[in-house]
């Protein structure tokens, strides 16, 4: 039987959504604004959800009148805060300013969406927290938006892709975990691309499925990507949440790095650290997609492996269609590990939280 999540739940999670370029333009300044409407430029396409796919929302979420699933504070209420208690859900706004090629532009737009969720959100429902939506591929605009907001502390989080134009660990990516560092923020990687690049590593793909299932293979990069460059020895007090990523790969993957570390570190020396010791410190990842085995015992020995039970942050991943009803945790899960989740874990690894939760 699905345990019952005590009351107070922190969902890492949620998806928000723009529900139209209409909504944005208020809080874009006027230059862009203009050039927005003169320019008759469109929505900018999620990042990872076609709209019609049906992982992208559960039949019982979308909206009747065929709005955007999740573009209202109501719908948000009544499907993802209301039903499983919860005191504080995280919104991860997932528009595409990642994908456009201007950097003065894309930086316009992450502008106009942090007004947008401050205004439109955080300010009507106080157990919303927000991401900083920021577009990483002008690291120095990145870091002015993260400052816009530092003062703010209902933003816990500064928001980057697993899938953008470059690893996340080269080091002209560092001003924005210096940035992040420094305000207390953590790093959430998001499953997403800008497609700039395909999002495998061997092209291409034709389905979306291939897409789809290709994210964890770029979380795995991007892991390696971060300890290798040496981001966590330059930024050891920084915490990094790799969001909808699956979690299942990592025992495995980790195996893999700390044992071709221990053969190759001299390329490395900086890295001074098993890998799963890094990991254990300053990574954590979100529950759903629910990734493991359908049975107790064999999903047990894969949060045994993790040889960690403070790495899983509890997430609906609301409105993305991965489990139904409120089984949003697994079945057969020990209470302490799912406490642990839900409010412990999640409490650890966001600082701000600390300063803005009762």
């Amino acid at each position: 039987m699905t345990p019952l999540l005590a009351p107070g739940a922190i969902d890492c999670d949620i998806h928000p959504a723009v529900p139209n370029l209409a909504a944005l333009l208020p809080y874009m300044d006027q230059p862009w604004r203009e050039q927005v409407v003169v320019r008759g430029i469109d929505d900018l396409a999620t990042i990872a959800y076609p709209a019609n796919s049906p992982l992208t929302c559960r039949a019982d979420w979308r909206p009747a009148d065929k709005s955007v699933p999740a573009s209202s504070l109501a719908q948000v209420r009544r499907d993802a805060l209301d039903p499983f208690g919860t005191s504080i859900a995280i919104a991860n706004c997932l528009y595409g300013v990642q994908a456009l090629f201007s950097e003065d532009m894309a930086a316009a737009y992450a502008t106009a969406v942090n007004r947008w969720m401050a205004a439109e959100w955080l300010d009507k429902e106080p157990r919303l927290r927000a991401s900083i939506i920021v577009a990483a591929q002008g690291p120095e605009l990145a870091v002015d938006e993260i400052e816009r907001w530092a003062h703010d502390k209902r933003f816990v989080q500064v928001l980057l892709l697993v899938s953008g134009a470059t690893p996340l660990g080269k080091r002209a990516l560092w001003p924005i975990y210096r940035a992040a560092e420094k305000y207390g923020l953590a790093i959430g990687i998001h499953a997403g691309s800008a497609y700039h690049n395909p999002p495998t590593s061997v092209g291409w793909p034709t389905y979306y499925t291939e897409d789809y299932v290709s994210q964890a293979q770029a979380f795995q990069s991007q892991l390696t990507s971060m300890i290798c460059e040496g981001v966590f020895n330059k930024f050891p007090n920084l915490k990094v949440v790799l969001l909808e990523s699956g979690f299942t790969w990592l025992p495995a993957h980790l195996w893999r790095l700390t044992k071709f570390w221990r053969g190759l570190r001299m390329e490395i020396p900086w890295v001074d650290r098993a890998p799963a010791d890094i990991v254990r410190s300053n990574v954590r990842l979100s529950l759903q997609p629910v990734d493991g085995p359908p049975d107790r015992d064999s999903l047990l020995r894969i949060f045994d492996h993790m040889q960690s039970d403070e790495l899983i942050l509890f997430s609906t991943d609301y409105p993305h269609w991965q489990f139904d009803g409120t089984a949003a945790i697994p079945d057969g899960l020990p209470a302490d590990l799912v406490r642990k989740m839900t409010h412990d874990n999640p409490r650890a690894t966001y600082a701000r939280l600390l300063e803005t939760v009762a």
